[in-house]
């Protein structure tokens, strides 16, 4: 007697080929992309161990009463060395600004899974040398500067590809919670970053850069052999990038509502057939779509917008990224291994922040308009962590994942779903080639704002860490203020799709001219 199939297997064959590639990718663009953001770690954790207070560290020479940046590693003991901290983070987040917009146009033209791959071997390459310096005991700051350059140009591949990637797989549906569940990546990379990071940088510093370059180099590897850009490739069905939201329709021209109810089906199912013979002939094309250029690009809608609002957003978010630890070490007053443990709780706030922002976006149906709001709860969060946030343990790890979750939250819906829907917009009809090129722009353009954070903190710190929170607060209210159009835009959207819902159309003289039956 046979028994039942095993609730496993039964399992397992519920899902369809298709959902599994997509789980696959998911998982693996996730990974690499984790790697990526752990390589760029490292720095903020072995700030405070470069530079410390020598007179609380034990085991110095008779004469450290003396010399009291004995163990500091030079150059950076003396008292520029915040300068010299801002110099290492704008060499590779300036390098990264520039290098991404050329990335992106590379992206378009160049397998995804060759480019990808090569650039996390060289990321892996970079991000090792700069730890080398510990061990060939070099004390230029122009060979860490060289390294950071080298390693900001290698990170710039990793962004649009997998981006492209992820759109190449996915239409629109429930992109907004798929990429914000997804976009953890950035988080999970930040925080593994800190622990190997923390657990290497009081014994040998080196070690803190050299092992999450050696994993990132890894990923490579596995990269070229797993990597699937395109469904097709293995036989997946495509997915749909032209697909327009109610929202989108409701604005072009909303139809009347007719009297007729067999009218208005014979009408809609005409729509219908139309959509999918343009579909079917899509895909019938031998030849695919020329990728798009740099100024086509911009003439998306929402690109600029979108695009100026991450300057703002990315300059706050990496202003935590590089400056947490050494803000707790000197405010808290906790050493470097456990300033860099706290300061993962702010990447696990962004998590959370991710995962709201993609659920409610696609909820309301307003990506702007769920930003918007973010940033507005942001601000005041900001002023009550700097003023606070140091009252005892619990209220520092409360303060910190509201203000992850509130930082992160506008900038990884911006990076992922926004750029995701604005790459495949209903303008380029169907043309998902625009993916790397829109991503690498609105991106490119945040890592402006990426660059000039820490620049700032570095200037502004040796007055008051008050005046840092003060510069981040008017960085909110900016991002705020670049996305009012698109705001305004998609509230009136919503109110047009709401008054369709309930039965009546508005005239451009606003009336209500007909009432459905």
């Amino acid at each position: 007697m046979r028994s039942p199939l095993a609730p496993g297997i039964r399992l397992v064959r519920a899902v369809s080929r298709d959902s599994w590639y997509r789980g696959f990718i998911i998982v693996m663009t996730f990974l690499f992309y984790a790697s990526y953001h752990m390589s760029r770690k490292p720095i903020s954790i072995v700030k405070s161990q470069l530079h410390q207070n020598c007179s609380a560290v034990s085991g110095g020479p008779h004469n450290a009463s003396a010399n009291s940046t004995w163990c500091d590693w030079a150059p950076f003991q003396n008292s520029n060395y915040n300068e010299l901290f801002g110099a290492l983070d704008d060499s590779f987040l300036v390098t990264y600004a520039i290098g991404m917009y050329i990335s992106g146009i590379f992206g378009e033209r160049l397998p995804l899974r060759y480019y990808l791959s090569s650039g996390m071997l060289l990321s892996g390459a970079f991000t090792a040398l700069f730890g080398l310096g510990y061990y060939w005991n070099i004390h230029n700051i122009w060979f860490y500067i060289f390294a950071q350059i080298l390693n900001g140009l290698a990170q710039t591949t990793g962004w649009p590809s997998v981006v492209a990637c992820m759109g190449n797989w996915f239409g629109k549906g429930k992109r907004g919670l798929i990429m914000g569940i997804w976009n953890s990546h950035t988080s999970v990379g930040n925080i593994l970053g800190s622990l190997i990071a923390g657990a290497f940088v009081s014994k040998a510093w080196g070690l803190s850069f050299i092992v999450p370059g050696i994993v990132i180099g890894c990923m490579g590897i596995i990269c070229f052999f797993f990597l699937i850009e395109y469904p097709d490739d293995v036989g997946c069905n495509l997915p749909q990038h032209h697909e327009e939201t109610n929202v989108e329709k409701d604005e072009e021209n909303p139809p009347l509502p007719s009297s007729n109810p067999e009218e208005t089906y014979n009408s809609s199912m005409r729509s219908r057939e139309d959509s999918m013979s343009h579909s079917r002939v899509g895909l019938d094309l031998p030849e695919q779509p020329a990728a798009i250029s740099f100024l086509g690009a911009l003439r998306i809608p929402g690109v600029v917008e979108f695009s100026l609002c991450l300057l703002f957003a990315k300059l706050v978010s990496y202003t935590f990224l590089y400056w947490l630890p050494p803000y707790i070490v000197n405010v808290g007053h906790f050493n470097p291994q456990e300033a860099g443990d706290l300061s993962t709780l702010f990447d696990v706030g962004g998590i959370i922040g991710g995962i709201s922002a993609g659920l409610i976006s696609d909820f309301v149906g307003g990506r702007a308009t769920t930003c918007w709001v973010m940033l507005i709860l942001a601000a005041p969060m900001l002023f009550l962590y700097n003023q606070i946030g140091h009252n005892g343990i619990a209220t520092t790890i409360g303060m910190l994942i509201l203000c992850g979750a509130l930082v992160n939250g506008p900038y990884a819906l911006i990076t992922t779903a926004v750029s995701a829907d604005l790459g495949t917009h209903k303008s380029l009809h169907g043309n998902a080639r625009a993916l790397s090129t829109v991503t690498a722009i609105i991106d490119g353009t945040g890592s402006i704002g990426a660059a000039l954070g820490p620049l700032f903190v570095g200037l502004i710190a040796r007055t008051s860490w008050v005046n840092v929170f003060y510069m981040l607060i008017a960085s909110d209210i900016c991002a705020c203020l670049l996305l009012s159009r698109l705001v305004f835009k998609e509230l009136r959207g919503c109110c047009g799709h709401l008054m369709k819902r309930r039965g009546c159309c508005v005239t451009p003289k606003h009336k209500i001219v007909l009432q459905q039956q």
